[in-house]
């Protein structure tokens, strides 16, 4: 009994001598180290996780056959030369309005050719579609103040230069791209619509739902907080807002999240069922776009 006793007790066990200790102290010492140079690394690479852009030598694609796209470059606050892609359709007048579309982080504008396709098919608008600076041909370096610039930068070239009433000017953000669309929104009260797709709150949410054993909501220094900004927009600017249930990379909460942050008292909520992180191609999608246009008067 008395044998047992020592045991429970973890008396006379080997593995609790001081060298044991000593062991489990450089141990946790070295899980420290492996801990916190994981978290420095990440740090170093924030860049690099969130703008993977595409360049024009490692991934370009033509437009899509029967396409009309013209290459537009943009010179942007930042001094980077921005490229974009603008497409019209036949017999269009600045009257008939525009799409803005701002893409996600993954690849370049060249990658959303057929989808560029679908918004103006089913919009009947023209649409401007535009790389970030170190994507596709766009010259110099991706951050968050260069990625608003060139959104910033993309909406003149509409307005000054086409001639497009702010009033007329749907704003769409894919993924990182909901970022440039809600900057934009929150910058130009009197724009037609916004549009987000798979999008998220924040980066510093993202950085936590990505990574939950880390702190990096309190570290990362990018922040697109685009949850505060949905808040300062006008009740009367339309927002629609879709999601995929199965989106595994900006989890569905986020999305409701926008929506509910959304003070317009015409938003919409358009949920698809089973969808990755991914954008919806279907008519029902478009038919929905529409039905908010005509539902707010133009």
């Amino acid at each position: 009994m008395k044998d047992w006793l020592r045991i429970l007790l973890l008396r006379d066990v080997p593995f609790w001598t001081a060298s044991a200790w000593r062991r489990a102290g450089r141990v946790l010492a070295f899980a420290a180290y492996v801990y916190g140079g994981v978290l420095v690394l990440l740090l170093l690479l924030e860049n690099r996780l969130l703008f993977p852009g595409t360049t024009f030598a490692q991934g370009w694609r033509e437009a899509p056959t029967g396409m009309p796209a013209e290459d537009v470059y943009l010179d942007s606050a930042d001094g980077s030369r921005i490229h974009a892609w603008w497409v019209k359709p036949a017999g269009w007048k600045p009257a008939d309005g525009a799409v803005l579309y701002s893409h996600g982080n993954g690849g370049n504008l060249s990658h959303r050719g057929g989808l560029i396709g679908l918004w103006q098919q089913h919009l009947k608008r023209a649409v401007l579609i535009y790389d970030y600076p170190g994507y596709g041909k766009s010259t110099g370096r991706p951050s968050e103040a260069s990625c608003y610039a060139s959104a910033v930068a993309a909406w003149k070239w509409l307005t000054e230069q086409q001639g497009v009433s702010e009033k007329e000017i749907i704003l769409v953000g894919e993924s990182l791209g909901g970022a440039m669309a809600t900057d934009l929104a929150a910058r130009h009260a009197e724009a037609r619509m916004l549009v987000l797709m798979c999008s998220f709150t924040s980066i510093p949410d993202m950085a936590q739902a990505q990574y939950p054993w880390l702190p990096g909501r309190w570290l990362v220094r990018t922040r697109f907080d685009n949850l505060s900004k949905l808040g300062r927009l006008r009740p009367e600017m339309p927002v629609l807002i879709t999601h995929g249930t199965a989106d595994r990379l900006i989890p569905f909460e986020q999305g409701q999240r926008l929506y509910d942050a959304a003070p317009s008292a015409f938003r919409r909520f358009y949920p698809i069922d089973g969808l990755g992180h991914g954008v919806p191609h279907d008519p029902e999608f478009f038919a929905a776009v529409n039905r908010l246009l005509e539902e707010t008067g133009r």
